[in-house]
């Protein structure tokens, strides 16, 4: 019986010291990773990075992780061609399958799933910010975006008729859609200015914009959007997601 006890005893030190020692294996490679993600994308602070699946170090011997979670609190991303930015917000990536090398320079996901969000401020960047001309003394222009309920953006939207600008903002209910990597907003219904009825495709040159976000960390693209009550949130995905090297 004592050699038994001794036994177990021996059993639960070690098993300690394995989860121990496993512990403070993956806080490692969450740092080294985190720091590598950093460099590499040009955060400005190091992500979140926290490794799932235990134990972690027969994950390691096997050459592969399960499952990496990553967490980017504010993500520049390109806006299209002509060096604009829009901000993300709270981006959240689930990485499965990342396989890494011998000397872990480099860890590549097989796929990755995630959600971010996009502020109304942020996204009022890209309407028409300045007076356009809508037909005949009539000029309009975006000034506001917020949730107009029911998966719809409400477009705050001011006018000038023959001089004089409209006491009240007209508001017009805009669906919202994922096309590729670009946001689009589109008008539901046209708006009328002081009784002046507007030829659509001029109306839409100030109601209708687009977005495009590219160049998000690993490569990974713009999947859907919806509106919300803060601004849209997005969700994300990839396929042979490069986390490093």
């Amino acid at each position: 019986m004592r050699a038994l006890r001794i036994l177990l005893i021996l059993v639960v030190i070690l098993g300690g010291l394995f989860v121990l020692a496993d512990r403070l294996a993956v806080n490692f490679a969450e740092d080294e990773a985190a720091g590598k993600l950093q460099t590499n994308e040009g955060l400005a602070a190091a992500p979140d990075v926290s490794i799932k699946g235990f134990p972690f170090l027969t994950q390691v011997v096997g050459g592969s992780l399960d499952d990496v979670e990553v967490g980017i609190k504010d993500y520049e991303a390109a806006a299209g061609t002509d060096g604009k930015k829009i901000r993300i917000d709270d981006l959240k990536a689930s990485m499965k399958g990342v396989e890494f090398s011998g000397d872990y320079s480099s860890a590549v996901a097989n796929s990755a799933t995630g959600t971010a969000s996009i502020t109304y401020a942020e996204l009022l960047k890209t309407a028409k910010s300045e007076p356009t001309q809508v037909a005949a003394g009539v000029t309009a222009e975006v000034v506001g975006l917020s949730d107009g309920g029911n998966g719809k953006i409400k477009v705050e939207v001011e006018a000038t008729v023959l001089g004089t600008k409209l006491p009240e903002p007209v508001y017009v209910l805009s669906t919202v859609t994922a096309e590729g990597d670009t946001v689009k907003v589109h008008a539901d219904t046209l708006p009328s200015f002081g009784g002046v009825d507007l030829v659509e495709n001029r109306a839409r040159t100030v109601t209708d914009f687009e977005q495009k976000i590219d160049g998000l960390p690993g490569g990974i693209k713009l999947d859907q959007v919806r509106p919300a009550k803060n601004g849209v949130e997005i969700t994300v995905k990839g396929s042979n997601v490069r986390l490093a090297g």
